[in-house]
């Protein structure tokens, strides 16, 4: 199950550009594998930008904007050449900090800080979506496959919010 929508106009502002983007690993050993028999070794998860820094104040309205509970948000970064395969989430972390037992009751929402540029890809559940606009969500609930790649010359930014709807 996944929406997609827009948030108000006006909220967001170019303060994401300034984050400092760290480059993490994937968070699912078997998904790693897969994406290495399949791929080789030419997939990265990009850069997040997270609670461990003080994040832009209006993270906070996007997330009551979409009603969603015991949220967290991170900003993504995807340099030129960044290839997320096809995945589920399994949010490790969040199911861990927030002791979380229906995990069906999880939704993940996706923001686009930044209009569509050339090779900028997103999909869910085999659905590609483009020609967004700053502000366009795609939210979905816990297990949905998605999949993530910028293979155009500029970056991607997104803001990525994990909570309970």
């Amino acid at each position: 199950m996944w929406e997609i929508g827009t948030i108000p106009e006006g909220i967001i502002d170019n303060s994401f550009k300034k984050l400092n983007y760290l480059n993490e690993n994937f968070n699912d050993e078997e998904t790693i594998k897969e994406w290495k028999s399949i791929y080789g070794d030419i997939f990265s998860t990009g850069e997040m930008a997270d609670y461990r820094q003080t994040l832009p104040e209006w993270t906070n309205d996007i997330i009551n904007f979409l009603n969603l509970s015991l949220a967290g948000a991170s900003y993504y970064h995807m340099k030129p050449g960044i290839i997320l395969p096809y995945h589920q989430d399994i949010y490790k972390k969040y199911i861990e900090h927030f002791k979380i037992t229906n995990t069906s009751k999880i939704h993940r929402a996706i923001i686009f800080l930044e209009d569509w540029k050339p090779g900028h890809i997103f999909e869910i559940n085999e659905y590609p979506i483009v020609n967004y606009r700053a502000g366009t969500f795609v939210m979905w609930q816990y297990d949905t496959p998605h999949l993530a790649a910028n293979i155009g010359p500029y970056s991607r930014y997104t803001l990525q919010i994990t909570g309970i709807l």
